[in-house]
């Protein structure tokens, strides 16, 4: 980001431009920009105070119905069609853009990682979606399957993620994200930012699924911890644990915290993918 600090006001500086412009993170450039303008968006400043606190009070309550109801009145299908219904109505296109990143680069990560690891085949279920129809193919529940099954099965057959010469790792798995992604939809009404998305789309995934499926959907976010440790292992830099905020698997969080925590979930991966990307250019780097 270019910014003139001839115009730049000392006594009121810009919070989002602060974060946009920090480099202190593996956090790609251009996501970050699309979230920062998400954050200094009206409907964040204006719609997310409101819409936070109904949306977990409507967490409650689903969950008090599931108590009696574990498994009523779900469908998959329907929730992922009201989903891709509300990206293509509602969602802004750095709010849509974002969410694309996000399965490309979820897929890439846990391809990157069996790429590295001596095991059997795995059996794995990439997610990169080209259009938003691809949405609707039960995307969503199937990306908090995937984190779970790849770390039963390396495990299971196991596979261990031990300290390997850079010149060694294998980053065929890793590609450029941004282009593959389409285009978004940008008509008037396209206006929602994604923090404010997620906080309205997380009761229907209560409301939608069974009672497990949506504990599982929550759970599933505190692997970044456990994905971010076999990265850590694989190029002995246990450091990079420290950008994951997502953590304790082992002791599950209440889902009333599901959308800040798929907020923190979508950083964690940028971050995690940042340092793959980095440690894969100075491979390319050091071999030149």
């Amino acid at each position: 980001m270019r910014y003139d600090m001839a115009k730049h006001d000392f006594n009121d500086p810009d919070p989002w431009v602060a974060l946009e412009l920090d480099q202190g993170t593996f956090f790609d450039a251009s996501a970050r920009a699309a979230l920062m303008r998400g954050n200094a968006s009206r409907s964040r400043q204006f719609l997310l105070p409101v819409v936070r606190p109904l949306a977990r009070l409507s967490i409650i309550l689903v969950q008090l119905a599931r108590i009696v109801l574990p498994n009523a009145f779900t469908s998959s299908r329907l929730l992922h069609g009201l989903i891709v219904w509300g990206m293509r109505n509602f969602l802004s296109p750095d709010a849509n853009y974002l969410i694309f990143r996000h399965f490309h680069i979820g897929s890439q990560i846990l391809d990157f990682l069996a790429a590295n690891v001596e095991t059997p085949p795995m059996k794995m279920h990439p997610l990169k979606p080209r259009t938003l129809e691809d949405f609707r193919d039960n995307t969503y529940v199937q990306h908090d399957l995937n984190i779970f099954n790849f770390i039963i099965q390396v495990n299971a057959l196991g596979g261990k993620f031990q300290p390997r010469n850079l010149a060694d790792i294998d980053f065929s798995a890793i590609e450029d994200v941004d282009s593959l992604l389409p285009e978004q939809p940008n008509r008037w009404t396209n206006f929602l930012d994604l923090q404010t998305a997620i906080e309205l789309y997380t009761p229907l995934f209560g409301l939608f699924l069974t009672d497990r499926e949506f504990w599982r959907s929550s759970n599933s976010l505190q692997l970044d911890e456990t994905i971010a440790i076999y990265v850590a292992r694989l190029f002995n830099r246990e450091s990079i644990v420290g950008f994951v905020h997502n953590k304790h698997p082992s002791v599950p969080i209440s889902t009333l915290e599901a959308g800040f925590r798929l907020m923190l979930h979508g950083l964690d991966a940028e971050n995690l993918y940042g340092f793959i990307k980095f440690m894969r250019d100075e491979k390319a780097r050091l071999a030149a």
